[in-house]
């Protein structure tokens, strides 16, 4: 049966990324080891959904839209949903559906297009609160990244009470400590 996980890196003071929307904070850290337990986690992935924020974010970062071929190297050919309140232009080649509108209208198509798989949460931090708030979200998968920045995009901007939250696994990956929280309802 598929989950619902949001897997994200964060930085010590929970924020997913800086005041002008970047993640260079994140590639200045060495992490040859998180990579690697990212690669198992993607495996277990059979549809990915994020917002249009984190979408244009990759595109623009990997310039997906000019070389499309590195969208299939880095995603291969798994369904990606964008959440979205304005038309976007693809990436030749992906298996893109762009939506707008509750989590909750889209969720029994998601998991179908997950074929089993689990449905990865890839950012941001406002949608992965969508599925919380919908009862929706399955598991909280954290890579803390040895630094701070003191503001920009929050990493879950909802309250979940520890009620909610079990945590299931601690693993040091080079210098960052990955999390795993199960979600109750």
């Amino acid at each position: 049966m598929s989950r619902v996980v949001y897997a994200t890196a964060t930085t010590l003071d929970g924020f997913l990324a800086d005041e002008n929307h970047s993640l260079d904070w994140l590639f200045a850290v060495p992490s040859e080891e998180t990579m690697a337990g990212f690669g198992r986690f993607l495996e277990t992935v059979g549809a990915q959904v994020m917002g249009s924020s984190t979408f244009e974010w990759v595109c623009a970062q990997e310039r997906l839209r000019e070389r499309p071929e590195t969208w299939r190297d880095a995603f291969g050919e798994r369904a990606t949903w964008v959440f979205t309140g304005r038309e976007r232009a693809g990436v030749d080649g992906a298996d893109l559906r762009f939506v707008a509108g509750s989590v909750a209208d889209h969720i029994d198509a998601i998991i179908a297009s997950a074929a089993g798989r689990d449905v990865w949460i890839a950012g941001g931090g406002d949608l992965a609160g969508q599925f919380a708030d919908a009862g929706l979200l399955d598991e909280v998968r954290l890579s803390i990244a040895p630094v701070t920045l003191g503001g920009g995009a929050p990493l879950l901007p909802r309250r979940l009470a520890s009620d909610r939250l079990t945590l299931r696994n601690v693993e040091r990956a080079g210098q960052f400590v990955d999390l795993v929280y199960s979600v109750s309802s």
